[in-house]
């Protein structure tokens, strides 16, 4: 289970970490196989080695303390400096960070010539971090795609652009940008929201669904404030660094990814869109197809905290488990295969208005959970599957095959033991959770796409992109008007302003909605076609990331309090990386910003 990050400084007015993503191995397959260990990427602390493991250490922050970090992009063998190139197969055509590009070039779809789509890009890597879930941090801090910077190695190629656009301007404008260094940018957040779960993981331009896959990702818990609970109402303890192996622990975070391997151990992800004769010949820069580009992908294997298939003992008692689908494209259905059931206490946001009894729980990739299982009434010697019921396609929010049971159907064991201590956790039935202060009315309504755009040349060979965008004029049209990243901004609120956002949903899957720098409610949906409904079980209180079901209308409201350029996307990460993001501003945008 990941463990809890130890400081590498800290002071009376803020904790400070230095965080690099690194290469390393790790046992991510069942050593008892004979399977080797597998080469992947993690984050960790750079004064403890020990630290850096998949997923990475969990960041335990305080309300009202902020926590700043150094990223750094150690992306680069420790002997010789030299960078390291991708573990996966990067897709150079796409609009993406693009360092081959040059200053000029960077942060935009490159032009290729000839008749041979152009193989996978072998360079050094970018990568910028965003915190999952943060509210009013300053745009620097946030994490932006074109923020992105190359690992400080000794043989960055001869004009190659070393930093995104954004980089250099941030470093000036941020109040730390005097920290920043090549390599590395300094970041903070101020951690004056909510109590909540929330995870920090890869963001750069059009290269997140292979950084994520490659391994860095890890949860950030912020806890106190007037929104959280007395520690002893809920079951624990947390893990914490000073913990021997063997701890007892009753709140426990659980990442699930699905991932594929190949027969040496190392990850595996598709080298090709792998269209037949003719379509084929549509690939970049013959036609308009990206040529290593997937739509979607869905792994053969269930990870939980970097494992595969695990099995966790369980005592007979309440537990509590942070939930968090850090898949790329897979939309999960959790159900324990005895009907135990989840109480959900909260969701992205922090917790809801009251708990929650459920006996399935539906997450989209990047939504957590946050949820108690009690095991006392359990037989001790019992063992219970948790199912994935999902599956294993893009989702749709219909009928659908479940994954396949004897592999993705499956996620992890609990083996259940006698309970060694008693439990004064409250019954989650009894619980009173904090009071929820809602968003007032909305003066602005917004109208925005989601949007599937085929091949111009011969639309049977499938999606070039997945896009977001508004309508068409006038005021009540519902004729979708596509946008790219590079097109004009046109969410532009009003600092201090609420809004509500409604999202119709042109494709014909589901997408997982992600807005940067903001919580907001779900007021509801409605089909194109049909009357409105209100959220789900588990959306009633705060949300960062919202399933857009196809054919509907799904509503949510915010209110926009501190000036600054961020993204929303759907986070099915291989559409984000392939122009399902657009920039939004809130407040002016100043004169001297790139793009302006």
């Amino acid at each position: 289970m990941p463990k809890a990050m130890g400081l590498d400084t800290g002071n009376a007015g803020l904790d400070d970490y230095e965080i690099a993503v690194r290469q390393h191995k790790q046992q991510l397959l069942p050593p008892e196989l004979g399977l080797p260990p597998t080469t992947v990427w993690s984050y960790g602390s750079v004064h403890h080695p020990e630290t850096f493991t998949y997923p990475a250490f969990t960041i335990e922050a305080r309300w009202r303390r902020p926590v700043r970090v150094k990223w750094i992009n150690d992306l680069k063998d420790p002997a010789t400096g030299r960078f390291l190139p991708h573990l996966l197969p990067v897709d150079p055509t796409l609009h993406w960070a693009n360092p081959p590009g040059g200053t000029q070039g960077r942060d935009r779809r490159p032009t290729f010539t000839g008749d041979c789509p152009p193989g996978p890009y072998r360079g050094p890597v970018p990568f910028v971090t965003h915190l999952h879930g943060t509210a009013r941090v300053q745009q620097e801090s946030d994490g932006y795609p074109e923020a992105w910077y190359l690992p400080a190695a000794t043989d960055i190629p001869e004009g190659y652009a070393e930093t995104g656009t954004f980089y250099d301007y941030y470093k000036r404008t941020s109040p730390l940008g005097q920290l920043w260094e090549p390599g590395a940018a300094v970041f903070e957040y101020p951690n004056d929201q909510r109590a909540a779960t929330l995870w920090y993981h890869d963001h750069a331009l059009g290269i997140t669904r292979l950084n994520v896959y490659a391994g860095p990702a890890g949860f950030y818990l912020l806890r106190g404030g007037p929104d959280d609970l007395p520690h002893d109402v809920l079951p624990g303890p947390a893990p914490r660094p000073e913990d021997r192996p063997g701890a007892r622990v009753y709140e426990i975070p659980l990442v699930i990814q699905d991932r594929s391997f190949n027969d040496d151990g190392s990850l595996f992800y598709p080298a090709s869109r792998g269209l037949s004769p003719p379509l084929d010949a549509l690939y970049v820069p013959k036609g308009d197809i990206p040529p290593i580009w997937v739509p979607e992908f869905f792994g053969d294997s269930m990870l939980v905290n970097g494992q595969t298939w695990p099995y966790l003992e369980v005592e007979q008692r309440r537990y509590r488990f942070r939930i968090l689908n850090g898949s790329g494209s897979r939309f999960l259905l959790l159900k324990m295969d005895n009907g135990l059931p989840f109480w959900q206490i909260g969701s992205d946001g922090g917790f809801l208005p009251s708990p929650v009894e459920r006996g399935t729980l539906l997450l989209a990739p990047a939504e957590r959970a946050d949820v108690i299982v009690d095991f006392s009434g359990v037989r001790a010697g019992t063992e219970i599957v948790l199912l994935n019921l999902g599956p294993d396609a893009p989702f749709t929010g219909g009928p659908q095959t479940p994954a396949d049971p004897a592999t993705t159907g499956q996620v992890m064991q609990l083996r259940v033991v006698p309970a060694t201590s008693t439990d004064t956790s409250t019954p989650p039935h009894q619980l009173e959770l904090p009071r929820l202060t809602r968003i007032g009315d909305a003066a602005v309504v917004r109208q925005v796409s989601l949007n599937d755009v085929s091949s111009a040349l011969q639309p049977a060979a499938g999606l070039t992109a997945a896009v977001l965008g508004t309508l068409e004029p006038p005021p009540g049209s519902d004729t979708p008007r596509p946008l790219f990243w590079h097109d004009p901004i046109t969410e532009n609120p009003a600092v201090g302003s609420t809004e509500v956002w409604e999202i119709y949903n042109f494709t014909v899957d589901a997408h997982p909605i992600h807005v940067h720098e903001r919580h907001f409610e779900i007021v509801d949906r409605q089909p194109f076609d049909g009357a409105p409904r209100p959220p789900d079980a588990g959306e009633g209180g705060f949300k960062d990331t919202v399933i857009a079901l196809p054919s509907e209308i799904t509503r949510i409201k915010m209110t926009f309090e501190r000036p600054g350029r961020f993204v929303w996307h759907c986070h099915i990460l291989e559409h984000e990386d392939n122009e399902m993001m657009r920039p939004y501003q809130i407040g002016p945008m100043p004169d001297d910003m790139p793009g302006r």
